[in-house]
C-alpha cells in the first residue's frame, strides 16, 4: 500500500499580476506541486514594450523553471556590449518635432568608450550567465503556458483587486468582476488562498493595501520613450549587441532583442509633455541621435511607449500572510535591467521560501528573512548601481566620463585580462541570496 501523500502545512498560493514575475513564481511553485490561483485586472497579457534583457542573476531562476532552453531557442543571448560617445553636441530647441535642423556631428562620434564581451560567463558551472533575451510578451506567454497546460495553475483575467485581509487561517483577495450583464455594471468577489503575493507592478493594489501611498524612494526628473525598431545597427555601423550612448540630452539605449535585427531603442526626452507630443518629436529624436541620422523611411518602429522612472523600495515585503515581490515591492530605473532582473530573483527567493515551508524544511519566520534580505540587496546593490547606471548614460559631460569612472577603467582592465574581466560580470550574482541555507536540518533533528 502507497504511503499516504503528506500533510502540507498550507493549500494553495494566491499571486496578484500575470505579469513576469507572478507568472515566473506560479511556475516554480507549480512544477513543485503547490496549487497557484492568480488574479489579473487586465483581460490578456500586456503587449507594451517593456524589458527584454534579463541578467545573469536571472537564469538560475530560468533554469530550475524549465524554461532556460526555450528562451534561448526563441530569443537571442547578448554577447557584446558596450558605451559609446554621442553622436550630436549639446543639443538646442527641437522646435515641437516639426523638423528641427541636425546638430553638427562631434569629433569621434559612436566611438565605443568602454565595452566588453561577455561569453566569458557563457559556461559558469554549466550556465550560460550572459544576457538573455526575449521580448517580454512571448517570455510571459512561453510561462502562462507552461503554468496553465503543464500544471494546472488557475488563472483569471478581468479580476481587478479592491482589497485584501488575512486572519489567523489564510489570507484573501476582494477583486471586483465585470458582471456579464453588458451594462458595464461591476459585481465583487473575495478569493481565498492561505498566502496572498503581490506581483501586480508599479501601482500594486496589494501594495496600497499594506502601506496606502507610502513607497519611500523619489521619482526622477526625467522622462524616457522605449521602443521596438528595426534598424541596421550592426550591418551598416558595426555596433554591438547593446549599446549606452552618453549624452546628456540625447542619450540613449540600442539592444537587439531579436535575430531579425529588431532592437529597443530607449531614449530621453524632455519631461512633462504628452503622449501625443512625444510621438511627435520621435522622427527628430531618430534624426539627431541615431548614427547615420535617419529620416522615418529608413527604419520601422513597431511600437513606442513613454515611461517615468523611479527608485523607491516598499517598507517590507511581507506583513502576515501577505508578500510583496518585483516591482509591487521595489523600482529602479531600467538602465543596466536590474529592475526585471532584480524582481526574478525576489521571486526565485520567494520560492524557496514557501517552497521550504511546504516541504516542513522552514516555518513562516523565513519569510521575515525573505522581507529583510531582499531590501537589503535592493539598498545596496540594485538602487545605488541602477543609479549610477543612469548618471553614466546620462552624463553631462561626455568627453570626460570615462575619466571619472572606475567601472569603465575596470571594463577596459578586462579586454586584456579575461580573468579579471569574468570576476568582474560575475559581480552582479551578489544580488542573489541562498534562502535554503536557513531550511531546518532533517536529519540531525530525527
Amino acid at each position: 500500500m502507497p504511503d499516504p501523500a503528506p500533510k502540507r502545512p498550507f493549500s494553495k498560493v494566491l499571486i496578484v499580476g500575470a505579469g513576469p514575475s507572478g507568472l515566473l513564481l506560479a511556475l516554480l511553485l507549480s512544477k513543485h506541486g503547490i496549487p497557484v490561483h492568480i488574479l489579473e485586472a487586465a483581460a490578456d497579457l500586456d503587449q507594451q514594450p517593456r524589458a527584454a534583457h534579463y541578467g545573469g542573476p536571472a537564469i538560475p531562476e530560468f533554469e530550475r523553471a524549465g524554461i532556460a532552453d526555450a528562451i534561448r531557442e526563441r530569443g537571442i543571448v547578448i554577447s557584446t556590449m558596450c558605451w559609446r560617445k554621442p553622436l550630436v553636441g549639446v543639443a538646442g530647441d527641437a522646435g515641437g518635432g516639426g523638423g528641427a535642423e541636425v546638430e553638427v556631428e562631434v569629433e569621434g562620434g559612436g566611438e565605443r568608450m568602454a565595452g566588453f564581451d561577455m561569453r566569458v560567463v557563457a559556461d559558469v558551472e554549466g550556465q550560460d550567465l550572459r544576457t538573455h533575451c526575449l521580448v517580454l510578451q512571448e517570455l510571459d506567454r512561453l510561462m502562462l503556458e507552461e503554468v496553465t497546460g503543464k500544471y494546472g495553475g488557475v488563472v483569471e483575467w478581468g479580476r481587478r483587486v479592491v482589497g485584501v485581509g488575512q486572519d489567523g487561517e489564510g489570507a484573501w483577495c476582494e477583486v471586483e468582476v465585470e458582471d456579464g450583464g453588458g451594462a458595464g455594471g461591476k459585481r465583487r468577489e473575495v478569493v481565498r488562498g492561505d498566502y496572498v503575493v503581490g506581483c501586480d507592478g508599479a501601482n500594486s493594489a496589494v501594495r496600497r493595501a499594506l502601506f496606502g501611498d507610502e513607497f519611500p524612494g523619489f521619482t526622477w526628473d526625467a522622462q524616457i520613450i522605449a521602443t521596438n525598431t528595426y534598424y541596421p545597427f550592426e550591418e551598416k555601423f558595426g555596433w554591438d549587441d547593446a549599446n549606452f550612448i552618453i549624452h546628456p540630452e540625447h542619450f540613449f539605449m540600442a539592444a537587439r532583442i531579436t535575430r531579425d535585427g529588431l532592437y529597443r531603442i530607449t531614449y530621453g526626452e524632455t519631461p512633462g509633455l504628452s503622449r501625443e507630443e512625444y510621438v511627435a518629436r520621435q522622427p527628430w529624436k531618430f534624426e539627431t541621435m541615431l548614427p547615420g541620422h535617419p529620416k522615418p523611411d529608413e527604419y520601422k518602429m513597431i511600437n513606442i511607449s513613454p515611461y517615468r522612472m523611479h527608485q523607491r523600495c516598499a517598507p517590507k515585503f511581507r506583513v502576515g500572510r501577505v508578500l510583496l515581490a518585483a516591482d509591487a515591492a521595489h523600482l529602479c530605473n531600467p538602465w543596466g535591467g536590474l529592475g526585471i532582473t532584480g524582481g526574478f530573483v525576489d521571486v526565485g527567493g520567494l520560492y524557496d521560501c514557501l517552497a521550504g515551508i511546504w516541504d516542513g524544511k522552514a516555518d513562516d519566520s523565513i519569510l521575515e528573512l525573505y522581507s529583510e534580505k531582499r531590501i537589503e540587496k535592493w539598498r545596496t546593490i540594485i538602487d545605488p548601481i541602477s543609479q549610477e547606471n543612469f548618471r553614466r548614460v546620462s552624463d553631462k559631460v561626455p568627453a570626460t566620463r570615462f575619466e571619472r569612472d572606475e567601472f569603465m577603467q575596470l571594463v577596459q582592465k578586462g579586454d586584456t585580462d579575461k580573468v579579471f574581466l569574468k570576476e568582474l560580470l560575475l559581480g552582479p550574482m551578489e544580488v542573489r541570496y541562498d534562502f535554503t541555507q536557513h531550511y531546518k536540518d532533517v536529519e540531525r533533528k530525527e
